[in-house]
């Protein structure tokens, strides 16, 4: 599929902004990528970043070769009640919203349109994003290029079988908060110790950068790494006895098992 094709993008949040700007990256040009969105204030404040355009919803999706549904699980039945009778017969839809299955995209569409789900992340906004991607039938090889491709430009791609959608959510899609958590819980307990706010914060934000940094570019795993810097009866394993003591790998399975169960339900 070629990157001189119309794109239109229905919901102009945050993350609708994150994948124009991927769009863009990815050569797309400013002037095929139209956006509807019933902010005016927002629509302008794209329009003179991007210089893209807005359109009618209707006219948006009736011109569309790809179509981005960015919109909230709520939010997605009364828009493709709305697009249905006005969308491009030959769109590959893409769909963004959490828990919501490729069949249930198609039976209120209502259309043959291929459909692909994607499950990005709120790191999807620096560039640093992890999507997961799944092919309704009917996704054509150039079509599926495309999606993957511009996706790439916000980060790492994969893809998966629908049924382990749920399965992502809950370690991708919902991960940036966990981690955020963490860092939390760290910097209030270098408070405790007597740290400043700012030092603590300073402190934690940066080891968690280091360390991440480190698990990507040494190639070694996790456990290797993490065994590299406990030694024996030193204080980083008197920390992971702590931990390990409060059953860390439990109660992280259930939290993600909880948002795997919630994603289910969204269906």
């Amino acid at each position: 599929m070629s990157k001189s094709i119309p794109v239109g993008v229905i919901g102009a949040g945050v993350m609708g902004e994150a994948l124009i700007a991927a769009l863009i990256s990815y050569g797309v040009s400013p002037e095929l990528i139209t956006i509807s969105e019933k902010r005016s204030d927002r629509a302008d404040e794209l329009i003179a970043r991007y210089g893209i355009s807005v359109r009618d919803i209707h006219e948006n999706v009736a011109s569309a070769d790809v179509l981005l549904l960015v919109v909230k699980p709520q939010d997605m039945a009364g828009v493709l009640a709305e697009i249905k009778a006005s969308i491009n017969s030959k769109a590959v839809v893409v769909t963004f919203a959490a828990g919501k299955k490729i069949s249930f995209i198609a039976d209120a569409l209502g259309t043959s349109n291929p459909i692909a789900r994607v499950m990005p992340n709120t790191a999807t906004l620096v560039g640093a994003g992890m999507a997961a991607v799944s092919l309704g039938d009917g996704v054509s090889v150039e079509q599926s290029a495309f999606v993957t491709g511009f996706l790439s430009a916000t980060g790492k791609v994969v893809e998966v079988p629908e049924d382990l959608q749920d399965a992502v959510t809950a370690t991708s899609g919902s991960g940036p908060a966990y981690f955020f958590r963490f860092v939390e819980a760290m910097v209030d307990g270098a408070e405790q110790l007597g740290l400043s706010r700012d030092v603590a914060t300073t402190l934690t934000v940066q080891t968690m950068v280091g360390a991440a940094k480190l698990l990507e570019q040494s190639g070694k795993s996790a456990t290797t790494l993490r065994e590299n810097v406990t030694s024996p009866n030193g204080t980083t394993a008197a920390a992971l006895a702590s931990l390990e003591a409060d059953q860390i790998a439990t109660i992280v399975a259930a939290a993600m098992k909880a948002a795997r169960d919630r994603s289910q339900e969204l269906a």
